[in-house]
């Protein structure tokens, strides 16, 4: 099954890997016209219910493949208003074509004819809520009509997530859907139909711009660093890159040793520095009750050093702390055997992930199942780093592809755990971890151009806000 959401992004997904929306649409009219063939005879009434998004585009191709039926058209609304340029070039297709079509520009003009079958293509699964006007009363002629209903995609006025209705809904004896059923559709009474449009597997497995797409404006929190002592530069950069992610602000917690060193990085971080030279067991009661109290997504690990009692203080503030964190670097000793109520995205580099007790290899991409398994048995969200990334939940995994050779300079990985972290507030563990590490290696790529292998981790700084709100196709 998919979820609406999650249909958008490999819609576009599959746009990015040169199958436009256009061919899909194509693809999904003919699989309309073959089901209406299914139910059908020649030479039968038909009556095309379409509004003004792609739902109804979908439908205006399908009449050009029905020649051999009486098919009349009845769009709701204006044509000048259709939603899409693919659906009004369908629409206009049917106009210089001189097919059977009306505008109902108001809900008081629609009667729907006597038919056969009519075909419910007003609303796709992208759309919630109650039917509005001239929804509602179509859909009530429709169901008070004694001709058969065969629905595009869900059934309007059913959410496609949940199967519920707020209010009047198409009462459908079939359904034809696209690519994948649709987990509402599971409890209607009808019969369904999935049918395959042509989008490659690679537009679910490759994170892409459709995956961004669905970040873009839901951000915000506070990013809470735990980090430095023997290191300084690493936190700086997770802080930083956090405030690019769009995270509202960024701490860093750090030794008071290292802590004006880390402030004179950047003066947009709030540096708030504990007593002594590293992360010791004494600080874990505070440093939790800060992050607990002000709702922070943690990023646990940059900078900290390998010192036995950060590994000691790592676990213990782990199996404390009920909130999300990123455990990069230093902190992921601390996840094997872990006990906690906290929800982890885990970023080991190849070496880091063998020993996590993951699979040891170069490509990473020849290791997918093992990833998964892994992330199964830790309980927590996997996001291992290398030429492609692999990211997985322990049901679901995904490649990213961007990034480059020149990414791996250090500092690289910093970025990416303050980017994930920056997603995560508002973002849940696996997206945070797909779209975090597509971001990552996107705004490498826009540099790799202009300095190629000397790309610096702190240049990154700059495109992170490029790489997710810029173009698509930058």
């Amino acid at each position: 099954m998919i979820t609406a959401d999650r249909m958008t992004a490999v819609d576009r997904n599959a746009e990015a890997l040169g199958v436009p929306r256009k061919q899909l649409m194509e693809s999904s009219g003919n699989a309309i016209a073959r089901e209406v063939r299914e139910i059908a005879d020649r030479g039968e009434k038909i009556v095309v219910v379409a509004g003004r998004g792609n739902n109804g585009g979908d439908a205006f191709v399908a009449v050009r493949f029905l020649q051999e039926y009486d098919v009349t058209v009845r769009l709701l609304g204006r044509a000048e208003t259709i939603g899409t340029d693919i659906a009004r070039e369908n629409w206009e297709a049917l106009q210089r074509s001189e097919y059977d079509t009306t505008e109902v520009t108001d809900s008081k003009n629609l009667d729907l004819p006597d038919c056969d079958l009519v075909l419910d293509a007003m609303l796709g699964t992208g759309v919630t809520g109650a039917l509005r006007e001239s929804e509602a009363t179509a859909a009530e002629q429709i169901n008070d009509s004694d001709a058969a209903v065969l629905a595009v995609d869900v059934p309007s006025g059913i959410n496609a997530d949940t199967g519920d209705a707020e209010g009047t809904a198409v009462k459908a004896d079939r359904v034809v859907t696209f690519h994948e059923t649709k987990p509402g559709l599971s409890g209607l009474d009808c019969d369904v139909t999935v049918a395959d449009i042509g989008i490659p597997s690679a537009a679910e497995t490759f994170v892409g711009p459709g995956d961004l797409h669905g970040v873009r404006g839901n951000v915000g929190g506070r990013v809470f660093v735990i980090g430095g002592g023997p290191y300084t530069g690493a936190p700086a950069l997770a802080g930083q890159s956090a405030l690019r992610a769009g995270a509202d602000l960024s701490f860093v917690a750090a030794p008071d040793t290292v802590a004006g060193e880390i402030q004179g990085y950047a003066e947009d971080l709030i540096v708030q520095p504990y007593e002594g030279d590293r992360l010791t067991p004494e600080q874990v009661d505070g440093l939790v009750e800060t992050a607990e109290s002000y709702d922070d997504t943690v990023v646990l690990g940059p900078g900290l050093g390998n010192a036995g009692e950060t590994i000691e203080a790592t676990v213990q503030f782990l199996e404390s702390f009920s909130g999300r964190a990123v455990v990069d670097a230093d902190a992921l000793p601390a996840i094997p055997d872990l006990d906690t109520e906290a929800t982890l995205v885990c970023t080991p580099n190849s070496k880091e992930l063998a020993e996590l007790g993951g699979p040891e290899a170069e490509n990473l991409r020849d290791v997918t199942d093992e990833i998964e398994t892994l992330a199964d048995d830790l309980g927590h969200v996997v996001l291992a780093k290398g030429a492609t990334d692999v990211i997985s939940d322990g049901g679901r995994t995904r490649v990213v592809r961007t990034g480059n050779t020149g990414m791996k300079v250090g500092g690289t990985g910093d970025v990416l755990a303050g980017v994930v972290a920056g997603l995560f507030g508002t973002t849940d563990a696996f997206d945070s971890a797909c779209v975090g590490s597509y971001v990552n290696g996107r705004a490498g790529d826009l540099l790799y151009d202009e300095y190629g292998e000397g790309l610096l981790a702190s240049d990154m700084l700059e495109t992170v806000p490029r790489a997710i709100w810029g173009d698509d196709d930058e």
